[in-house]
């Protein structure tokens, strides 16, 4: 039996996560959880689980959910904001702590989980980063083992097994490329919120749908590849591979590739993660070889997509210029999805962040985060009117 948090367990990974451990043959037992305004869904988990806290990051839901349990006689303690994420990280009896929460938010519980030695099954790619230095850091120090979420990089652990860090050449990032795979620079000044919410594979939240469509996604996935597998940024490349039926590579000095290849859906490497080292049973379709028509590779566009190349060039200078580029996306994303800004304008808000805020090589949690402040604080104010 294995103890575990959710912090974020409303989002798309959470509710992908609590699936998994419906099909868990009781391997686990949800002790806490975090989530934002779903109130119903959040109810539902504590209706089904009986978990022992949880904590509530909006301040109406908050004070509904207290209400409730306190009505219905329901011992469980309700926290509300960053203490309550920390409470619900740091939960003595968990063994691993599942932050799928989006954005900077997460950083701050998922350093206090490691600190509290909990294992992580990391889906918030914003605390490798903004803090990967840090992070890795504190990993060590505290024995904790950080086990990765995302698809790609699930993929690329599974390839590593078994094998030495010495002989890997390169890892390989697949991207689906995005519902504007293909298009030109011309074609995507007029895209709409909707085309660019209609990802042609996955089934995400808002935030990191558009930052598929951006490609900014996978640039964050390259700064969390070079944390999480000790790689550097030149041997860490991206191939667009729109039928996402191989998840991610590596290449190892001898020139064998080892791909590992699953259906389209989270549920695989979340299992995976939270099991590891052991397999379970599928959560997911296997695979129809005799369906796969063909399997196709193309170079990205860092030129229409600039956001990619933007994310390359921060993750190879450090410091806090990755906080700089993911607080300025961040926001970008966000005046975007609230049609204050265009598409192309995301790039070039992050581009213009990346240029004229500093960064420092040496810093601490403090620092990442009023890097951060300043940075959304510029961009609400110049584009959000």
């Amino acid at each position: 039996m294995k103890y575990i948090s959710i912090l974020g367990a409303t989002g798309s990974i959470g509710t992908q996560t609590l699936e998994v451990l419906r099909n868990s043959n009781n391997n686990f037992k949800l002790l806490g959880f975090s989530a934002n305004k779903n109130y119903s869904e959040i109810i539902n988990i504590i209706n089904e689980f009986n978990p022992e806290h949880v904590a509530i990051t909006d301040e109406t839901t908050y004070q509904k959910v207290k209400d409730f349990c306190s009505k219905n006689n329901i011992c469980i303690e309700v926290s509300y904001g960053i203490d309550g994420l920390n409470k619900v990280a740091t939960i003595p009896a968990v063994n691993i702590v599942v932050t799928s929460i989006v954005g900077m938010v997460g950083l701050v519980p998922t350093i206090n989980a490691i600190k509290a030695g909990k294992d992580i099954a990391l889906a918030n790619k914003e605390t490798l980063v903004v803090g990967g230095k840090l992070v890795k850091a504190e990993a060590q120090k505290h024995n904790v083992k950080i086990l990765p979420v995302d698809s790609e990089h699930g993929a690329i652990f599974q390839c590593l097994q078994g094998n030495k860090h010495s002989e890997v050449k390169k890892i390989i990032l697949t991207a689906s490329g995005g519902p504007f795979r293909g298009k030109i620079y011309e074609e995507l000044k007029h895209v709409t919120l909707k085309d660019a919410l209609t990802h042609p594979k996955w089934n995400m939240g808002k935030k990191i749908t558009i930052d598929s469509a951006t490609l900014m996604n996978k640039g964050l996935e390259v700064i969390e590849a070079h944390w999480l597998f000790d790689m550097n940024y030149s041997d860490i490349d991206v191939v667009v591979h729109p039928e996402s039926v191989i998840h991610s590579m590596v290449e190892y000095i001898d020139g064998s590739v080892m791909a590992q290849m699953a259906a389209t859906d989270m549920k695989l490497p979340i299992q995976y993660a939270i099991n590891y080292p052991n397999r379970q049973n599928s959560v997911v379709e296997y695979l129809n070889f005799y369906k796969i028509k063909s399997l196709t590779f193309e170079n990205p566009d860092i030129s229409t997509f600039k956001c990619l190349k933007l994310a390359y060039e921060a993750g190879k200078i450090g410091g806090t210029l990755p906080t700089i580029l993911n607080g300025a996306n961040e926001v970008a994303v966000d005046l975007f999805l609230n049609n204050k800004v265009s598409f192309l304008k995301i790039g070039d808000i992050i581009e213009e962040c990346m240029n004229i805020f500093s960064y420092s090589d040496n810093f601490t949690i403090n620092d990442i985060l009023e890097t951060d402040s300043k940075v959304r604080k510029y961009v609400y104010n110049k584009y959000g009117d």
